[in-house]
């Protein structure tokens, strides 16, 4: 049997998946075949296997690149040649017909040769032999690849893979792309659209620097959730306070109060705890702990003013725990009598000498940290063992000192409370509570951790209930063994003439200790006045002092760790200019060396002040604000009802989290109301500024999901809502074509729409043979960013249609949402009416009896010099910065380039326009400007007057026809914003020469009724005089071309004249209008007369019965109308009063 060879078929076969080809033998494809369009395509013999075709040849020509880069023998080029062009891609593959026979030992039988059958997809290295049967080509999930046979039959579709969800450049896996809907669904010899990312998945530029240095990063270390989370958060939670504060809280509230102070403490950490956890299965994590988990739920500004403070938090607190350090080790050099200088300058001293040794540790990288990290654990578990081990052998020597063991009548004394020194419940829960913190120390460097999504719930939860259970145990433990007072003298022994009245606990044991209770001195030792309790109680006092060291190094170290972590974090984002510096990170694990410097200095500068108990409160706030924070995000999430919002943690509820966060804030007022107040105002102070700034970054954050979820509420619940007269807002349709091709027009209607009614920009495109729908929708987000970047309040809607009377009636249906839809149409007007096909101008006119078909309100606006400015080089705004990233291309508008554009404002040739008349591109591909010629310098001027402040001029309303107010109330919205505020409204209204007076008082009792403020009322009463000769005369010569003439023809040659040029002007309907026609006339010579030097007329546009009036006709009176007079806007309502005067 001759071996099957690879077809040359058109390419409306290859679009069949099932259709078989069986073309001569022989035949070889020399190039690329009419069938490949983007696609490399490789034929790949799939037939009863051989031992041959495990061969390495069989393997590389089946891994080789496409027939166009064959030779031209057949023979497969070098493999390797195209993997960088296909890597992350997808390639075609075209399997040979399973029944056809195969000879593996000749030539001609090269697995390059078969029947094509549809496309399949493979990544770069997914083809294997198999011998036996028929081949599946499948890879395991081991080596990135892909059942591609799964249904049956070959397709370039693609199965479910994780590689297709990366995000770019991820360090988890190299990121490949699903064949796009246009690769499958367009025709084979169209050129499939450019690849983009789906909403959200861009990387912002630091994102994916951080990612890429991630992903080529060799060796890192990387933490599991014992060394990484468990350990960090147990050694943060067990500071100082365990050692030598727990003891006298004991002694302050008693045991069961105690108790209530830590299980209070804990309840707020392990809701905070929830929270984190739940944050933290919600998709991956990077690094940057509280930060990130805060800043990507709640958005920049929430992340961004807590990532700061939070950052500033950690580097003070290294200087608070080393300075705790330092202050045991000077008590012990005083009581050897060894101190160097005095205390306060040994502090300082032996802090700088230990602040610069934690340095060098957490510079030496992680790893070594981890390993001082899990020595200064042990040290620290040991000295707990110590305390409870010494707290069950009671030894005569410490019964002076207040220590008897276990007892029931000294755990019962001291289960009361006995707040002393002004001491309460609220201030002994505010000393204990700053020892609970450090529950975020292991996601502070998510970064770091292996699996964060698994590690940051189980070591964060694990090591809450550790320490909490320890926590409680010390508390009871203390309080039944130990006295709230003892002298530390032997001698104060009970005499038996005294026992009878002694009560006290240590009375049981044979001691007094009233003499120094009752002392003014008071007693030395016992619960309420020894620190040391717990030392003197264990087993061996010096494994104490060892854990407080320990215990002070060890959160030392970690806070070292956390702050240029969070700190390298928030400046990668960008949040804050100038920060950018401390974004680099060093080495294999991305060290934040420049953030430890910075720390190191922050830290160092608090040592050497050595004056932290102002300053402790404000940091203890500063971790809650964030615990609130964490907790509040959990529950704004989960109130958006995102469906992006999926933690894999389920142990979580939205209230508990919002009853976590409101108790965090109620501690902050607890522990210290004045810093509270302080740190509110810092992170409302950031919260502020980021907003103001802006940055550019999308993390789709739950206050995205909330916004959208409010704004489809509101507007379903508006739906059900009746429109009222007192509410009503002009909500515009303005054909601007692209937003800034017309810039006066935008100007203006956003100047009454602003804030008070919808605007939306409609945009045409006609003249498309085959429409490119997805550019359609890439130039609909890039032009509404151009006009957020221009804060203009306003959407684009671009639509398809076949001409601009159909594109308007789509827009005039379809535009909007609900209640939020338009009720006006706005044109420009078409100043060059007159020089281009008449058949624009039917359509036009048209266009504004569709308008009033659908109920719309219609306004016309003219400038003398025109509207239109996209044919003027270099005046259209470059778009936002996320425009010019490199992952970005530039996309050519078509922009027309003739001025008759300004006549149906948003047709569009089809030809496109030069690069510098796109506002897709960047300054430096602009051509050099050309001067402009006098019309072009007086039309740029025109457009752009609405864009500054008017002065002391007025905006003349000619409120001549009751359309229902709509003419009134634009001015007096316009005169409402502060660029117009300094204009008067002078109104203008048609009446009798003998009641000029009596309709003066009418038109006023009107306006104030309405509460809309006046200067002045004009009353016309010689609106009906004839218009004079010469401007009569120059209207006839003006309409001369367009009229039909039918009494000059034969009838039927003008009935067919008239079917074919609908526009023209009948003699009959020219004498019918007459009087119309002279009122148009005589109405221009008015305003010039009065309103020739207004800031803006507003004027009742006037109306033509359809059907009736012809366009040519009709547009004859807009010009003679509107003619040599300044800007002016043509206004008329659908006749619906949208004013009232009662409440």
């Amino acid at each position: 049997m001759s071996a099957p060879s690879a077809p040359s078929a058109p390419a409306e076969s290859a679009a069949a998946e099932s259709e078989l080809l069986a073309p001569a033998a022989g035949q070889r494809p020399l190039g690329q075949t009419p069938s490949q369009s983007r696609f490399q395509v490789d034929l790949v013999a799939e037939a009863a296997g051989t031992a041959e075709d495990k061969s390495p040849s069989s393997d590389a020509s089946s891994a080789a690149t496409s027939s166009d880069k064959a030779t031209p023998g057949g023979q497969s080029a070098d493999p390797a040649a195209g993997e960088e062009e296909a890597k992350g891609r997808f390639r075609v593959v075209n399997f040979a017909d399973p029944s056809g026979a195969s000879n593996a030992g000749s030539p001609e039988a090269a697995p390059a040769d078969g029947h094509q059958n549809g496309d399949t997809v493979m990544s770069e290295t997914s083809l294997h032999s198999s011998t036996g049967g028929q081949h599946h080509y499948h890879y395991d999930t081991q080596t990135n690849t892909y059942y591609l046979r799964t249904f049956g039959h070959n397709t370039i579709d693609a199965v479910p893979n994780i590689d297709f969800y990366r995000q770019t450049a991820a360090p988890l896996g190299e990121k490949l792309i699903r064949p796009t809907l246009s690769e499958l669904h367009d025709e084979l010899d169209k050129e499939p659209f450019e690849d983009g990312f789906a909403n959200g998945d861009e990387l912002t530029p630091a994102e994916e620097a951080a990612a890429k240095e991630a992903a080529e990063s060799k060796g890192v270390v990387k933490f599991g959730w014992i060394k990484g989370v468990l350990v960090r958060c147990m050694l943060n939670i067990w500071g100082v306070m365990l050692f030598i504060r727990m003891s006298w809280i004991v002694g302050q509230a008693g045991i069961g109060l105690a108790c209530l102070i830590v299980a209070m403490a804990t309840v707020v950490t392990t809701i905070t705890g929830l929270s984190t956890s739940a944050i933290a299965t919600n998709g991956f994590v990077r690094g940057g702990g509280a930060y990130y988990l805060i800043s990507r739920s709640l958005g920049p500004e929430f992340g961004g003013s807590i990532g700061l403070i939070f950052a500033f938090a950690n580097a003070v607190a290294v200087a608070m725990y080393v300075v705790g350090f330092a202050e045991t080790v000077v008590e012990l050099l005083a009581d050897a009598d060894a101190l160097m200088t005095d205390n306060v300058n040994d502090i300082r001293i032996i802090g700088t000498i230990t602040i610069i040794l934690l340095l060098g540790i957490s510079v030496a990288g992680m790893e070594w940290e981890a390993k001082a990290q899990i020595f200064l654990l042990v040290v620290l578990i040991t000295a707990i063992f110590n305390y409870f081990i010494g707290s069950f052998i009671s030894m005569k020597s410490k019964e002076s000192y207040g220590f008897y063991g276990y007892d029931a009548t000294i755990m019962w004394e001291n289960m009361r409370p006995d707040f002393r020194d002004g001491e309460t419940f609220f201030s002994v829960f505010a000393i204990f509570f700053p020892a609970a913190t450090g529950i975020l120390a292991g996601a502070n460097i998510s970064g770091d951790l292996a699996d964060p999504q698994l590690a940051i719930p189980r070591g964060t939860l694990l090591a809450i209930l550790i320490t909490g259970i320890v926590y409680l145990g010390v508390a009871v433990s203390t309080g039944s063994c130990l006295v709230r007072d003892a002298s530390g003298n032997g001698n104060d022994t009970l005499t038996s003439q005294f026992q009878a009245n002694c009560t006290e606990a240590s009375c049981k044991f044979g001691y007094d200790f009233s003499s120094c209770v009752n002392d003014k001195d008071g007693c030395r030792y016992g619960l309420h006045n020894d620190f040391q309790a717990m030392s003197m109680a264990s087993a061996f006092g010096p494994i104490i002092t060892a854990g407080i060291f320990s215990a002070t190094l060890s959160s030392a170290l970690a806070s070292l760790v956390s702050a240029p972590k969070v700190f390298q974090a928030l400046c990668k984002d960008n949040i804050y200019p100038g920060l950018g510096i401390f974004a680099k990170g060093y080495g294999k694990n991305n060290e934040p060396l420049r953030g430890y410097i910075l720390t190191f200095c922050i830290a160092l500068a608090f040592i050497l002040i050595a004056q932290l108990n102002a300053i402790a409160p404000i940091i203890s706030n500063f971790f809650l604000a964030s615990y609130a924070l964490i907790n509040f995000s959990v529950f704004h999430a989960s109130l958006a009802n995102s469906p992006g919002w999926r933690p894999s943690f389920k142990y979580y509820n939205m209230w508990v989290s919002l009853a976590g966060a409101i108790l965090c804030c109620v501690v902050m007022f607890v522990i210290n109301w004045w810093a509270a107040l302080l740190t509110n105002v810092i992170v409302m102070g950031l919260y502020i500024y980021v907003s103001y700034k802006k940055p550019d970054v999308n993390w789709g954050s739950s206050t995205q999901a909330l916004t959208y979820h409010q704004a489809l509420t509101h507007t379903l619940y508006l739906s059900g809502v009746e429109d009222h007269i007192k509410n009503f807002r002009p909500q515009c349709l303005v054909m601007t074509g692209y937003p800034n091709s017309r810039p006066a027009l935008l100007d203006l209607v956003h100047s009454f729409t602003k804030n008070v009614g919808l605007m939306i920009c409609g945009h045409i495109r006609t003249g498309y043979r085959r429409p490119n729908f997805k550019d359609l929708a890439t130039e609909q987000s890039r032009y509404q960013r151009w006009l957020m970047k221009n804060q203009t309040k306003g959407f684009y809607t671009p639509v398809f249609a076949e001409d601009m009377r159909q594109g308007t009636q789509y827009l005039l249906q379809a535009a909007g949402l609900g209640r939020l839809k338009p009720n006006t149409l706005v044109l420009g007007y078409k100043n060059d009416w007159r020089d281009g096909d008449m058949m624009n101008v039917e359509t036009y006119i048209s266009m504004i009896h569709d308008a009033f078909d659908f109920q719309f309100g219609s306004v016309i606006l003219r400038l003398q010099e025109g509207l239109d400015v996209s044919h003027i080089q270099g005046q259209d705004e470059l778009l936002s910065s996320q425009e010019k990233s490199s992952g970005m291309k530039d996309v050519i508008v078509s922009i027309d380039t003739s001025k008759d554009s300004d006549a149906d404002s948003s047709k569009q040739s089809s030809k496109a326009t030069s690069l510098q008349n796109s506002p897709a591109i960047q300054k430096d591909k602009r051509s050099p400007t050309v001067p402009l010629n006098v019309s072009d310098q007086r039309l740029l001027e025109a457009s752009q007057q609405f864009q500054k402040k008017q002065g002391k001029g007025t905006v003349d309303v000619w409120w001549l026809f009751d359309d229902g107010g709509l003419t009134l109330l634009i001015p007096y919205l316009l005169t409402n914003k502060k660029r117009w505020k300094d204009c008067k409204i002078r109104v203008f209204i048609g009446g009798k020469i003998n009641r000029i007076d009596h309709d003066r008082r009418a038109m006023a009792t009107l306006l104030s009724k309405f509460r809309i403020d006046f200067s002045d009322i004009t009353v016309l009463g010689d609106i009906n005089t004839k218009p004079k000769k010469e401007h009569t005369a120059a209207f006839e010569e003006m309409i001369e071309p367009y009229r039909l003439k039918e009494d000059d023809m034969e009838q039927e040659a003008a009935e067919e004249l008239k079917n074919n040029e609908p526009w023209r002007i009948t003699d009959n309907e020219l004498e019918l209008y007459r009087t119309k026609t002279n009122r148009q006339i005589r109405l221009n010579e008015l305003l010039k007369e009065h309103s020739s030097t207004a800031a803006l007329i507003v004027m009742s546009l006037p109306l033509a019965r359809k059907g009736a009036v012809s366009s040519a006709l009709y547009m004859a009176w807009l010009e003679v109308l509107s003619k040599d007079l300044p800007p002016m806007l043509l206004v008329r309502g659908n006749h619906q009063s949208v004013l009232t005067f009662y409440s």
